[in-house]
C-alpha cells in the first residue's frame, strides 16, 4: 500500500481551541488558509482536544471555509476515556473495544464534517487492548471508506508488535525532540524503519523554550551561532535537526501563531551539516556522544 502523501510538518490543533488560542471560526479559518498558503495540508486531531470540543469547532471553519477536502489530510486519535462532564466517566481510562473505536470514529466525522479520516491512531496504549478487536474495527471503518490509513500513538516497540500480529500499523506518533531523544537511543526509532512505519513526533521543539535550566541554556547558545551560520531562526532549526534523521520523522507542530505557522515549512529547506547535528546532540546531552 502506498502511504498517504502527508505534508512534511504537521499542523497540531491541539491548542487551536479551548485548551489553548481558543480561536473563533473565523480565527481558525484564517489559521487553516495560512497553513495551505504554505504547504502544510496535513492536521492532526484528537477527540479529546479541547475537552471534546476542538474538533466540532474546526469542523464548524472547515465546513465554512470552503477549502477542497482532497487538498488537506486529517488525522485524528481516539481510545482516551476522560473525566469530563461531556463523558460519564468515574476515572480516566482507555476504551478499545471495536465497538467504542467505530463510534468515536464515526463522532469524529461528524464533528469534523467529513466522510472519511486519512488516519486514524489509537492514542495511548492500554494494558487491556486485544489486537483481535482493534483489527476488527480498523478493518470494518477501512472497508466502510470512513479511515484510509492506521496507526498508533506513543506505542513502544513491542506493543506495535501486539497490534502488528493483525492488522498493519504504518504510523507512531511520538515524543521526540532535541531534549527528548529517548527514541533515538532505545530502538524506537530503529524498529520503526524495520518494519517500515512512518514516526510522527509531537512536541517537537522540546523544553527549549520552556525551561530555563543548564540544558536549554548550552542549546540557546549553540542555537544562537546556528542561527547566523543557517541563516535560520532556532525553532526552524531544531525542527531541521529531527528532519535530518533517516526514518522520515514528520513533526506535528502546535502552534496557533500565524506568523510561526508560515515560516515552519523553511525547516525543510535546511541542509544541516553533520557536525552541526551532532554538537545539537551534544549540548542536549551535556556530554560527548558515546
Amino acid at each position: 500500500m502506498t502511504k498517504i502523501p502527508f505534508s512534511k510538518i504537521i499542523a497540531g490543533t491541539m491548542t487551536w481551541g479551548v485548551w489553548g488560542k481558543n480561536c473563533n471560526t473565523q480565527q481558525m479559518i484564517e489559521l487553516m488558509n495560512c497553513c495551505l498558503e504554505n504547504n502544510i495540508t496535513t492536521f492532526d486531531h484528537a477527540d479529546i482536544y479541547g475537552d471534546y470540543t476542538t474538533e466540532l469547532a474546526f469542523g464548524k471553519a472547515f465546513n465554512e471555509s470552503k477549502i477542497d477536502r482532497s487538498k488537506i489530510q486529517l488525522i485524528s486519535k481516539c481510545g482516551i476515556q476522560m473525566q469530563s462532564d461531556k463523558r460519564n466517566n468515574s476515572v480516566k481510562h482507555y476504551d478499545y473495544s471495536a465497538s467504542y473505536i467505530i463510534e468515536s470514529v464515526e463522532q469524529s466525522l461528524k464533528n469534523l464534517q467529513t466522510d472519511y479520516l486519512d488516519l486514524l491512531l489509537l492514542h495511548r496504549p492500554s494494558p487491556l487492548m486485544s489486537a483481535d478487536e482493534i483489527a476488527e474495527a480498523i478493518e470494518k471503518l477501512k472497508q466502510d471508506g470512513k479511515i484510509l490509513d492506521f496507526g498508533v500513538s506513543n506505542f513502544t516497540p513491542l506493543q506495535t508488535d501486539l497490534i502488528e500480529t493483525k492488522i498493519k500499523v504504518n504510523y507512531n506518533q511520538i515524543s521526540f525532540s532535541i531534549t527528548d531523544f529517548d527514541a533515538m537511543t532505545n530502538g524506537s526509532l530503529d524498529h520503526m524503519q524495520t518494519r517500515r512505519i512512518t514516526p510522527m513526533c509531537w512536541s517537537p521543539l522540546g523544553i527549549v523554550f520552556k525551561q530555563d535550566n543548564d540544558e536549554t541554556q548550552r542549546l540557546k547558545k549553540i542555537l544562537g551561532d546556528l542561527s547566523i551560520k543557517y541563516d535560520a531562526p532556532a525553532d526552524i532549526l531544531l525542527l531541521a535537526w529531527i528532519l535530518k534523521h533517516p526514518a522520515g520523522i514528520l513533526p506535528v507542530c502546535g502552534t496557533a501563531d500565524p506568523s510561526r505557522l508560515a515560516n515552519l515549512m523553511k525547516a525543510t529547506t535546511v541542509n544541516m551539516e553533520l557536525q552541526d547535528w551532532f554538537a545539537l546532540w551534544s549540548e542536549s546531552a551535556g556530554v560527548p556522544v558515546p
